[in-house]
């Protein structure tokens, strides 16, 4: 039964990806023993499932309806296991966590902390840029900004209220004048962020109900915070970072905080998930030590 349950899960995952090596890594499995895993289900059903070429996967109409067939057949029969499992004293199993980079560090010490507490448990924290439906990509649990959580979870306060950071280095402020206003940035001089989805990210301020959005027009654009952080360190220009990503640099005086009175604290992260009938033991003692954090915050 579990080797047939595997097969399913394999179509599912191979269909929601249309990629065997994205669906692999999915499943913590090789390539290979995947494809073969497919190969040994399609022939049981004498069917193939999905079209292969060197460059695309894609379903077949056979493998189509199967999939339309079995998907809630088998999200049916993961609460049934589910629910049996949560008559354990010892949680045991794997829960799935997705999170955006800035979320996955304000969560990962309280994992840590999950993981010393339950030993049987697994957990697989993936960190991503992009919104993903948790639902349909096999996610027990999704944290992101509270603001950015769809209006069809539950979601749970986590960690305390963010703020964006704007700053400089020293030696960038030594030959330019500090902006008073956002209308002061030298727009040249931003780094520019682009967002998971590809579009330029826009910088945001807000002081006593004015908000005011800058177009960064500076010679670099990155997306990853970590080179961000380095070209400002360099004196390259002035950077717009989530503050818990520069509070450490601030506080040494490597890097100087600017317009502090334009960025407001924004809404925190919030952990979220889909309403279920029969959560794992080790889905519930989660969002027990969830709510016990919270409490002491």
């Amino acid at each position: 039964m579990d080797a047939g349950l595997k097969g399913l899960e394999a179509v599912l995952a191979v269909a929601r990806r249309g990629s065997f090596r994205a669906a692999a890594l999915d499943l913590g499995m090789s390539t290979t023993a995947l494809s073969h895993t497919i190969g040994r289900l399609e022939a049981g059903l004498g069917v193939r499932l999905f079209n292969r070429t060197t460059r695309s996967v894609s379903l077949s109409d056979a493998g189509r309806d199967f999939v339309e067939r079995v998907g809630p057949a088998l999200a049916e029969i993961r609460g049934a296991m589910e629910g049996a499992r949560s008559q354990r004293e010892t949680p045991t199993g794997l829960l799935r966590i997705n999170a955006s980079v800035q979320a996955g560090r304000e969560i990962a010490p309280l994992v840590l902390a999950f993981l010393r507490r339950y030993p049987d448990m697994q957990v697989d924290l993936v960190t991503e840029g992009r919104l993903v439906d948790i639902v349909a990509e096999g996610f027990d649990l999704g944290i992101r900004p509270a603001d950015l959580v769809p209006r069809d979870m539950i979601a749970l306060p986590l960690g305390s209220p963010q703020r964006y950071a704007v700053v400089a280095a020293p030696v960038w402020l030594a030959a330019h004048p500090a902006p008073m206003t956002p209308g002061d940035l030298p727009a040249e001089h931003c780094i520019r962020v682009r967002l998971p989805n590809g579009a330029l990210f826009r910088w945001p301020f807000e002081r006593d109900g004015e908000q005011v959005l800058v177009d960064a027009r500076g010679r670099l654009t990155l997306d990853e915070a970590a080179i961000a952080r380095a070209a400002v360190l360099d004196g390259v220009g002035i950077g717009f970072f989530i503050e818990q990503d520069v509070a450490e640099d601030i506080a040494a005086g490597r890097l100087i905080r600017l317009l502090a009175d334009w960025t407001p604290p924004r809404p925190g992260f919030s952990l979220y998930y889909p309403g279920r009938r029969n959560p794992s033991a080790g889905f519930a003692a989660f969002l027990a030590m969830v709510r016990e954090r919270a409490g002491r915050l």
